[in-house]
């Protein structure tokens, strides 16, 4: 009886947990079921992805793989349930290493992270050219215990981000580095000055009366003239490994990082010179060109940054004296008549005996020509020299360190100042004042800042600072944590001198300003060269798509100011409106 009960009560037991198995095992189908949908839509959700997408288990089977990643390693259905055999070849730290061995490392160690390698490229057995990627590299533990493992691997093709930069930087007819390559290249030849001494020099080749050589011969020969001198240019440039760029139309430039001296450079030119007498024929009939040509060297010029001004003064000069001359920047006698050494003696005596004078020149809207903000700029009345220009004693300040002195001086008298206005019951306006990259290094600048603004009780969206994008980029970190805390306090900031120098826009982008100023070297002659206005009113755009006001320096004239409202500018700057001028006399612009 015991016995029969048991069976029965055993029976009991196994039916009960064969109903509960099979529950389980249709909850799990269930289940099953459902994680099998959400795969595959994360497999079509991963197949519209342009980045290539790859899983491999441990020993190296292809357990999934987008069409991108397909498409890259030219994989066929067959050989997606096969082993990756022929694995691409990684480029790390200058060598050529398997992804097989990338892969191979401990798992553990990475302590979950993934492991991007940026900006490398790689290498496809099939295919005879490297690629340009960033790869991050990944991995995952199938059960609890860490027994089984798969490698993630992302690629992100970089060759279509590459080509547009290409595009952007390469002039659409010769293909030669422009405009923008070419400020790229000098701020990276800047940087290295330093480590010879050696002459930098640049030289700026434009074809002469080209509009006159259309009219004759027609766009489409001016155009095979242009690319014929760009070939010819590039191959004599390339021979003294020199670097050529196609400027504009008809303006080229020579970038020469080391020379020996000014007569190694007008040699170079002359043999340019002669070639185009003759090296353009049509119907055997040789077509005589010239050319004019300004040559700007450093350390002759003076500072780097003065460097292509230099030139473009020099080729200014060329082309006064005619078609096919060539000039040579140097220095006039108003900037040789300095002795530095006094100079940098005077510069501390000069602040006790206050010799300097800070003037302000009138910054208007463009849509009405109201004075609504100023710039703040420092002008020295040496006791001996007179008016010393600021491009002058700038860089002594700079190099004695007294420049974050005279950015203090120049911060409180515009604080007098702008209470004096306040009290005497004048127009508002927000003064702009530069600031150097030795200010926001130096100790207690923004604490300085903060204490002047509530020793002189002034608004402080009255006060705007300007930074140049080169300072800003130089010390980028240590630049953003500043303007930030700038920021706090309440003032305002302003890109300066925008597009003297090299800004990424990733960088642009996070740059904390209002304001982006474009300098006045972008629309020197934007009256009569098309590009140039097609290159400000980009800038304009660019500015207003990231949510910046935008203010053009060297307005000269009534054209230009038509223009460039014309162009959606939104505030000018410039002696047309006005020069720098003291105190008491910019007041006048003000008055209520």
């Amino acid at each position: 009886m015991e016995i029969s009960v048991g069976m029965y009560a055993g029976c009991g037991v196994l039916a009960v947990s064969t109903a509960i198995a099979f529950t389980l095992l249709k909850k799990s189908r269930l289940q099953k079921k459902q994680s099998d949908i959400k795969l595959e839509m994360f497999k079509k959700a991963f197949d519209f992805s342009e980045d290539a997408v790859l899983v491999l288990s441990n020993d190296n089977h292809i357990l999934y793989a987008n069409r991108a990643l397909q498409k890259l390693l030219h994989l066929t259905e067959k050989d997606l349930e096969n082993r990756l055999d022929s694995m691409p070849m990684v480029k790390v730290k200058q060598q050529w290493v398997s992804l097989e061995t990338l892969l191979s490392g401990d798992k553990k160690s990475s302590n979950g992270k993934m492991q991007p390698l940026l900006q490398t490229s790689i290498r496809i057995e099939e295919d005879s050219f490297d690629i340009p990627v960033n790869l991050y590299i990944d991995h995952s533990s199938f059960l609890e215990a860490d027994t089984k493992w798969c490698n993630i691997i992302l690629i992100h093709d970089l060759r279509a981000l590459k080509e547009k930069h290409e595009l952007a930087h390469h002039h659409r007819l010769t293909k030669l580095p422009n405009q923008f390559q070419a400020k790229e290249d000098l701020n990276k030849l800047f940087s290295k000055i330093h480590l010879h001494n050696k002459k930098l020099a640049i030289a700026l080749i434009d074809l002469d009366n080209f509009s006159q050589i259309y009219s004759i011969l027609g766009y489409e020969q001016g155009e095979k003239i242009v690319i014929q001198f760009a070939r010819y240019l590039e191959r004599i440039a390339k021979a003294s490994s020199f670097q050529a760029y196609h400027m504009y139309s008809n303006s080229f430039m020579v970038c020469m990082p080391v020379v020996e001296s000014a007569d190694e450079v007008v040699y170079f030119c002359r043999k340019i010179e002669k070639e185009l007498k003759s090296f353009y024929h049509i119907n055997e009939m040789r077509f005589h060109l010239t050319a004019s040509i300004g040559i700007g060297i450093y350390p002759d010029c003076g500072s780097t940054r003065m460097l292509l001004d230099s030139t473009y003064r020099a080729l200014f000069d060329a082309h006064k004296l005619g078609f096919g001359h060539i000039c040579v920047y140097e220095k006039s006698e108003a900037e040789r008549k300095y002795d530095d050494l006094t100079l940098f003696n005077a510069v501390h005596e000069a602040m006790e005996k206050k010799e300097f004078e800070v003037y302000y020149q009138p910054i208007v809207r463009s849509k009405d020509r109201e004075v609504v903000a100023a710039e703040a700029l420092v002008r020295w009345k040496h006791k001996e020299y007179g008016f010393v220009p600021p491009d002058v004693f700038i860089p002594i300040l700079e190099k004695s360190g007294s420049i974050v002195e005279l950015g203090r001086f120049m911060l409180t008298e515009v604080l007098k100042q702008q209470k004096r206005w306040e009290l005497f019951k004048f127009k508002p306006i927000q003064i702009s004042i530069n600031m150097s990259l030795h200010e926001i290094e130096s100790e207690g600048f923004v604490e300085n800042v903060s204490k002047q603004l509530i020793e002189h009780q002034i608004d402080p969206s009255l006060i705007k600072f300007e930074i140049t994008e080169g300072a800003a980029m130089q010390n980028e970190t240590l630049a953003d944590e500043q303007l930030q805390e700038l920021l706090g306090l309440g003032v305002s900031l302003s890109l300066d001198d925008f597009g003297t120098g090299y800004t990424s826009f990733a960088y642009l982008k996070k740059f904390p300003a209002e304001i982006l100023k474009i300098d006045k070297s972008m629309v020197d002659f934007i009256l009569t060269k098309e590009e140039d206005q097609r290159i400000v009113k980009a800038m304009i755009e660019l500015g207003h798509s990231l949510g910046m006001k935008i203010v053009v320096e060297g307005i000269e004239n009534i054209e230009m100011v038509e223009m460039l409202a014309s162009l959606g500018c939104d505030y000018m700057q410039g002696y047309y409106f006005g020069k720098p001028q003291p105190a008491f006399e910019f007041q006048e612009l003000i008055r209520r």
